[in-house]
């Protein structure tokens, strides 16, 4: 009987998937944790996607990446990098093999779902002053008020000049807040459904109740004034430059080690820095590419990739034939030959919220980056459906390199669903899947991912680089 056991167990093990974890004997994670601080230190840095492009830059530069001007003369081994108005980069090291033989792609979003400050925002009421907002992105706006918030983004002056302006990020600067209803006089709202709890009309951010020195009671607008004032001595701008501004407000709290093991991160923006970088380092690491190797990090992909910095826009294209063209090779013919990774986060399933995921399809904390085939909704509405073929291939690569990988749906066929840059980018007749770090508190102000599935997206999309 026990031989017979024995045997069974076997044909188990060849025969079933069995779960991994990434920190079993079978997989080496040396590096993980260093890894993870610097991944921490850019979510800080880069809490907007012009910080990140910023910082993607400084990080670039220094592993001596330049920037493209078209006709530039590229060999193999050469990196360089487009900066697409300063809210989305594509970077490249150009391969060994003909771009005719296609490129390697990792696509990630650097935009995060936030709060944006409408074009003429600031007002006085009740003695107080307040921004209007816009909120950018799917949130539940119950989430936003009594949290503790930084404002960051630029002014556009009509001399020209771009101010930057960032506060509450470091310690001495002051914060802002979305006040909230004391729980004593909420009934009518604890009443409302989550959904209107908070309408988007009354994420008002506070920023001031002190009137301007020498104002007297009968004075209008007398915080305002003051707020202008110290806006207007600190950045020189007044009222109406905010009509040509991009100002959003974020969390005001860095990213932290999670949980007494610390083997979770707990930050603002893990969607989608969290796979963004790793596609970065994985092409700053590269040993070597035999094809060209691309890393795209673009913007709006909250709100449906739209615009000139969205993953629709025209920007990759261009970019690509010009580094074509240069070597006398047709865009198309590079596109029907090349591969993506469109790296997105995909949801971890949470033992809170387990109703709402297929267990036997979902992606686990601690076992490695995510594939998905499809993401959409219902119907596989808005996915691009990966190839079999594809995944295979990527199985294999995986599995040689040492990658702990995992395949996941979102979530249950009618619970919902969403979707990622991937059904654009496979609309250019380029073979994508989505791959990424499963998340749990995806789009709240405070996300939770497992280090060791951010190491293992790493050495995932470095292998695709340098083995593909």
């Amino acid at each position: 009987m026990s031989s017979e056991k024995s045997k069974l167990d076997e044909m188990r093990e060849k025969l079933f998937m069995t779960p991994k974890n990434a920190f079993s004997d079978e997989f080496s994670t040396e590096g993980c944790f260093e890894f993870c601080e610097d991944y921490k230190a850019y979510l800080d840095i880069g809490k907007t996607e012009r910080l990140c492009v910023k910082e993607t830059i400084r990080l670039a530069e220094a592993k001596g990446f330049v920037p493209y001007v078209r006709g530039m003369n590229l060999q193999p081994g050469d990196k360089i990098y487009k900066n697409n108005r300063g809210k989305s980069i594509t970077l490249a090291v150009i391969g060994e093999k003909s771009l005719s033989c296609g490129v390697n792609i990792a696509a990630a979003h650097i935009d995060s779902p936030r709060i944006d400050l409408k074009q003429s925002p600031l007002y006085e009421s009740e003695g107080l002053c307040l921004f209007k907002t816009h909120y950018y992105g799917g949130i539940k706006k119950y989430q936003w008020p009594a949290i503790p918030l930084e404002l960051h983004g630029i002014v556009a002056l009509k001399s020209g000049d771009i101010v930057e302006v960032s506060v509450g990020n470091d310690p001495s600067d002051p914060i802002f807040v979305i006040t909230d209803l004391l729980p004593h006089l909420g009934k009518d709202q604890m009443a409302k459904t989550a959904a209107n709890v908070i309408p988007g009309e009354s994420l008002n951010i506070l920023c001031g109740s002190r009137p301007i020195e020498g104002a007297s009671e009968k004075d209008k607008d007398a915080v305002k004034l003051n707020i202008m004032n110290i806006l207007n001595e600190k950045y020189g701008i007044c009222e109406e430059d905010f009509l040509s501004a991009e100002l959003c407000v974020v969390p005001a709290f860095n990213a932290r080690d999670l949980g007494f093991d610390r083997s979770m991160i707990g930050a603002y923006g893990h969607d989608d820095r969290v796979c963004a970088y790793p596609s970065l380092r994985a092409l700053l690491d590269a040993d070597r590419a035999e094809k060209t190797a691309i890393c795209v990090l673009a913007d709006k992909e909250e709100i449906g990739s739209e615009g000139v910095s969205g993953m629709k826009s025209a920007f990759f294209d261009t970019f690509i034939e010009d580094i074509c063209e240069a070597s006398g090779t047709t865009l198309r013919e590079c596109f029907e030959n090349s591969t993506c990774l469109s790296t997105d986060v995909t949801v971890a399933l949470d033992p809170n919220y387990p109703d709402v995921c297929e267990k036997k399809n979902s992606a686990f904390i601690n076992s490695g980056v995510a594939l998905c085939k499809y993401t959409g909704s219902r119907g596989k509405s808005g996915a691009s459906d990966a190839s079999a073929e594809l995944i295979a291939r990527l199985r294999a690569l995986f599995d040689e390199n040492g990658v702990l990988w995992q395949m996941a749906a979102l979530g249950k066929v009618d619970q919902g669903g969403g979707g990622t840059v991937a059904m654009y980018i496979a609309e250019r007749n380029i073979d994508t899947i989505d791959a990424g770090v499963p998340v749990l508190s995806m789009h709240s102000p405070f996300e939770t991912v497992a280090k060791a599935d951010v190491f293992m997206t790493y050495k995932a999309i470095k292998a695709f680089f340098e083995k593909f």
